[in-house]
C-alpha cells in the first residue's frame, strides 16, 4: 500500500495549531492562578492590618490552597496561628514546611525557629527544649539561648541553666557572671555542706562583687559554730556589695556579739547608716546598743533624718504614755498599720513580699528586690 504525504502536509499544520491553542489556555489558566493567589495573599495583609486575624486567617488559607509551594504564605499563616492561641495548627504549619524536600537551608531554620516558638508558647517545654537546641550554630542561636535559658530557670536545671549562661556570657550577648552565681547558690542550697561550700566559693570567684555567695557562706559558717569565720565573710560582702548592708545588718550583729567583736561590727553598722540610713541597719545598730535608752535614742535620731512610722512605732513600743491602758491597742494599731511597710518590693513588676528573694517570684527576674522596705523606697 503506497504512503499518501499529503496526510503528512495536512497533519503538521494542524498539529501546531493544536499546540497554539493549547499553550494558550495554559497560560491563561496560570494568568487566572497567579492573579487569584496575590489577590488572596493582599486580601489577607489588609486584614491582618486591620487587626481582622480571623478573616486573615481565611483568605491566607484560600492562598496557601491555590500555590502550595509558597513558603512565605505557610509562615505568616503558622505565625498567625501562634498570635491567636492555636498552637496545634501553627505546629502542623510549620512541621510541613519543614518535611518539604525543596526548602533551602535558611527556610528550613526559620520553620524550625518557628516550631520552637510554637512549642514555647503551648507550654510544651520539653519539645521546645529539643526544638531550641537545633538552632545552636544557626542565625537563630542568639534567640534560641536566651529561651533555653528561661527554660531551665522555670524547670530549675540550675546546671543546664549554668551552662547556657557561660554560653551567653562568651557569645557577648552581656554579663552573665551575676546569674551565673545565683545558679551556683542554687545548687548549693541542696547541697552538703562541704559541696555547698565549694558551690558557693566559685560562684565568689565569678561575681566577687554579689552579696548572696558571702551571705549563704557566712550562713554555712555560722551553722557549723564558726562565727568569728562567718563575721569576716560579712564583713569582706560589706566591703564589696555596700548596697546590701540591710541585709547583712542582722546577721552581722549576731555574729559579732557572738564571738564579742561588738565594736568592730558596730563601727561599719554605723558608718554605713550615715551614709545611707537604713531600717535595716538601724535594727542591726540598736541590737548591738547595751543600754535601752540609748536603743530607743537610735529611733529617734532616725526620725530627726527620716518620717518613718515604722520607727516611730519601734520607739513608741518602749514609752510610757499618760494613759497607759491604752497602749496595748494603739500599739497593736500601728503594728498592724506598718506591715505593709516592712515588706520588699520588685523593682521590676511591684510585687510584694515579706522576705527578700534574689529572683522574684512574680516576674521571675533576678536582683530586682532592692535591699531595702517599701517605706523606704
Amino acid at each position: 500500500m503506497d504512503f499518501d504525504l499529503s496526510w503528512v502536509l495536512w497533519g503538521l499544520p494542524i498539529a501546531f495549531v493544536l499546540g497554539w491553542v493549547a499553550s494558550r489556555l495554559d497560560l491563561r489558566q496560570l494568568r487566572i492562578e497567579n492573579r487569584q493567589a496575590p489577590k488572596a495573599y493582599f486580601k489577607g495583609l489588609n486584614f491582618l492590618l486591620n487587626e481582622q486575624q480571623d478573616q486573615a486567617i481565611d483568605a491566607f488559607i484560600e492562598a496557601v490552597q491555590k500555590d502550595p509551594d509558597t513558603s512565605e504564605l505557610h509562615f505568616a499563616l503558622g505565625n498567625l496561628f501562634r498570635r491567636r492561641g492555636e498552637y496545634e495548627r501553627a505546629v502542623r504549619v510549620h512541621e510541613h514546611l519543614l518535611s518539604r524536600g525543596d526548602l533551602s537551608r535558611a527556610e528550613r531554620q526559620r520553620a524550625q525557629h518557628g516550631l520552637a516558638l510554637d512549642f514555647l508558647k503551648a507550654g510544651l517545654l520539653d519539645r521546645a527544649e529539643d526544638a531550641l537546641r537545633k538552632l545552636e550554630g544557626t542565625p537563630y542561636e542568639g534567640q534560641a539561648l536566651p529561651a533555653l535559658l528561661a527554660i531551665y530557670e522555670r524547670t530549675r536545671d540550675w546546671v543546664q541553666a549554668s551552662e547556657v549562661a557561660r554560653k551567653l556570657d562568651a557569645s557577648g550577648h552581656g554579663n552573665f557572671a551575676g546569674r551565673q552565681a545565683h545558679y551556683l547558690c542554687e545548687q548549693a542550697a541542696g547541697a552538703p555542706p562541704g559541696e555547698a561550700e565549694r558551690l558557693l566559693r566559685e560562684a565568689m570567684e565569678i561575681a566577687p562583687e554579689a552579696p548572696r555567695p558571702g551571705l549563704e557562706v557566712a550562713a554555712l559558717q555560722r551553722r557549723a559554730g564558726d562565727e568569728a569565720a562567718a563575721l569576716e565573710s560579712l564583713l569582706r560582702v560589706a566591703r564589696r556589695a555596700p548596697a546590701a548592708m540591710g541585709l547583712l545588718a542582722r546577721p552581722l550583729a549576731e555574729a559579732a556579739q557572738a564571738c564579742g567583736r561588738q565594736r568592730e561590727a558596730l563601727e561599719v553598722l554605723e558608718a554605713s547608716y550615715e551614709q545611707s540610713p537604713s531600717l535595716d541597719v538601724l535594727e542591726g545598730i540598736v541590737q548591738m546598743q547595751r543600754d535601752a535608752d540609748a536603743a530607743r535614742g537610735w529611733y529617734v535620731r532616725h526620725l530627726e533624718r527620716e518620717p518613718s512610722l515604722v520607727a516611730a512605732t519601734k520607739w513608741l513600743a518602749g514609752e510610757k504614755l499618760e494613759h497607759e491602758q491604752f497602749h496595748p491597742r494603739v500599739q497593736n494599731a500601728l503594728d498592724h498599720a506598718t506591715k505593709p511597710l516592712t515588706r520588699y518590693r520588685c523593682a521590676a513588676c511591684g510585687f510584694e513580699a515579706k522576705q527578700h528573694f534574689w529572683q522574684c517570684p512574680g516576674c521571675q527576674a533576678w536582683d530586682s528586690y532592692p535591699a531595702r522596705r517599701v517605706e523606704e523606697l
